[in-house]
């Protein structure tokens, strides 16, 4: 390995000032502690001096124990017409009490007289004695030169003046920050060539995005002797965001073997990753670098061809390494080859010459073409292989569903109503069930029924997400939609799908098939052997089929062949 890199993370600070992002003081104590348990070596926690969260956060976080690493106070150089001793903001940082300080100054001589409306050598003056006074008060004094890269472009003299007063100043780090994030990869490298050239005190970048080169331009950074790299997790931050440590951290290691973190702590690097955006509120980006859930995902059948020859043909690193694994997509772009790794990933016995293959890959590529997508919806596509294999079992069967929406006036919400007659084992189950909207309503309602025949196996499902796509906008309110339901409990996620023009079908399709796929998971000895032809997946949906009666009124069920749930109420 080559010499060690030190993280350091401003997700608490930096982070939040996305336009999308609030974290309450409770948020950032959970987040630190995860981003110790990675192993990061500097987390920013907030500018106590700026407002009362973050001054609450570090009186919180004196209660942390953290193992690896330091919590660093964040402000800037003391004001223009106070002295240092008596500055508010440099009071605020030394009663946050902790062991790292980062304060910035201005290097860009356009910022210290436009900006902050002072001389060019009152700013010099700033910095040092901001600097030298902090470095007195506490064990580590880091300075973020702030605009070093646009200051250097358009005045590199007095850019490098600021950096050579933090050095005299005796700090114990210079961050070169591309505040604007406008500087391409070339620049960085010309630019820290000629500050190294004159400043030895230990360097860091600091970079946002705003030209997506901020972890291009920070690795350049790192290659040309930069020891300190700051950024947040997933790349959150104002405006286009900041330097993704997500990026940054596995192409330190595993491409250029720079010491940044263990490979245990690596593997943990996806989790890190959902982590923080679930504390945020912010849907995972499926197609990030490392982590994403497309990262490692094959679609077409030449690739998936390749792949399960060998996985270094399509795949630049192992996915493992960073927490992630690799996924085969079925859908009209798919071989033989798609089908037949699925198989194997459900443990479904197939091989190339099975004829089941051909007939399952001609359904999909027909389903697709009829608007089904099985990309999102795996849980469907591994139903649709069972019944093709004569694998399939039937856990219930659905008589005939409802909903009703009833409104009142324009200023109360609709009542939706769902009502719903389900059957097993010649026993029948009729449920009504009233919802915040009517797929709310209907899953409630399927939910009630089968919870009769199935207590414990469907308690904790949940309904995670709901996407509807219009497939046919020419149709207008005719076309064809597209329904791609996420499904979770403790434990597992799972994606099924449903097609129709009617959207409360097309949404029924993909809440049966999550039920029976639930079921069939975690209990496969219940239900009856189906013995179906692929062929009669194409006749409804890939998973279920088409439900019986989908829009008829419900007649009474005779007495004794069912158990009525009643209506709940209000």
């Amino acid at each position: 390995m080559k010499r060690d890199i030190q993280l350091y993370d401003t997700t608490l600070r930096d982070g939040t000032q996305a336009e999308e992002v609030s974290f309450s003081s409770a948020d950032k104590l959970r987040i630190a502690e995860k981003l110790d348990e990675f192993g990061i070596h500097y987390i920013e926690g907030g500018w106590p001096g700026s407002n009362p969260k973050d001054r609450e956060f570090f009186k919180l976080a004196k209660g942390l124990r953290l193992r690896h690493a330091k919590i660093a106070a964040f402000g800037s150089t003391r004001h223009a017409a106070a002295s240092v001793e008596k500055d508010a903001n440099i009071t605020a940082l030394l009663r946050s009490n902790t062991p790292v300080v980062t304060i910035f100054g201005k290097a860009w001589d356009f910022h210290a007289t436009h900006a902050l409306r002072v001389d060019l050598e009152q700013n010099l003056e700033m910095i040092f004695d901001s600097l030298d006074y902090l470095r007195r008060q506490v064990d580590e004094v880091i300075f973020d030169a702030e605009h070093f890269f646009d200051g250097y472009k358009r005045h590199p003299a007095y850019a490098m003046k600021t950096l050579r007063a933090a050095r005299d100043a005796g700090v114990g780090c210079i961050v070169l920050c591309d505040t604007n994030g406008g500087t391409l990869p070339h620049e960085i490298q010309e630019i820290i060539r000629q500050v190294r050239r004159e400043i030895d005190t230990p360097l860091g970048i600091h970079c946002h995005n705003d030209a997506e080169m901020a972890v291009a331009n920070s690795i350049m950074a790192v290659t040309e002797g930069v020891v300190h790299v700051q950024g947040t997790i997933n790349g959150v931050g104002e405006r286009c965001g900041n330097a993704n440590l997500i990026s940054i951290i596995p192409n330190l290691k595993l491409k250029l073997g720079y010491d940044c973190v263990s490979d245990e702590h690596l593997r943990g690097l996806r989790g890190l990753s959902l982590y923080v955006s679930e504390t945020a509120n912010l849907t995972p980006t499926a197609h990030q670098p490392y982590v994403g859930r497309s990262a490692f995902a094959h679609k077409g059948g030449v690739h998936v061809a390749a792949v399960r020859r060998h996985a270094d043909t399509y795949e630049h690193i192992k996915p493992e390494l960073v927490g992630n694994r690799q996924r085969v997509l079925v859908s009209d772009l798919s071989g033989k080859s798609n089908v037949l790794y699925k198989a194997e990933e459900y443990g479904i016995d197939l091989d190339g010459n099975d004829p089941v293959v051909q007939e399952v890959l001609q359904t999909v590529k027909q389903l697709e073409h009829e608007g089904y997508q099985f990309e999102g919806a795996e849980a469907s596509f591994e139903l649709l292989m069972r019944r093709a294999k004569g694998e399939r079992r039937t856990y219930f069967t659905v008589k005939s569903y409802r909903v009703i929406i009833e409104g009142h006036s324009a200023h109360a919400e609709p009542i939706s109503e769902a009502t719903v007659r389900l059957s097993l084992n010649g026993v029948e189950e009729y449920t009504v069930a009233e919802g915040h909207g009517p797929v709310n309503a209907l899953d409630l309602a399927f939910r009630k029924g089968l919870e009769k025949f199935y207590p414990n196996e469907l308690r904790d499902v949940r309904l995670i997400d709901y996407k509807v796509r219009i497939l046919e906008g020419v149709s207008g309110t005719d076309a064809k939609i597209r329904v791609l339901i996420q499904s979770g409990d403790s434990q597992h996620t799972w994606g099924t799908v449903g097609v129709s023009q009617n959207i409360i079908e097309a949404s029924a399709q993909a809440l049966i098939d999550s039920f029976e796929y639930k079921l069939h998971r975690d209990a496969p000895h219940l239900g009856e052997p189906e013995q179906a032809a692929v062929g009669a997946a194409k006749r409804g949906a890939p998973g279920a089929g088409k439900p019986a009666g989908k829009s008829a009124p419900l007649a009474p069920a005779k007495s004794g062949q069912r158990r009525d749930s009643g209506k709940p109420s209000s």
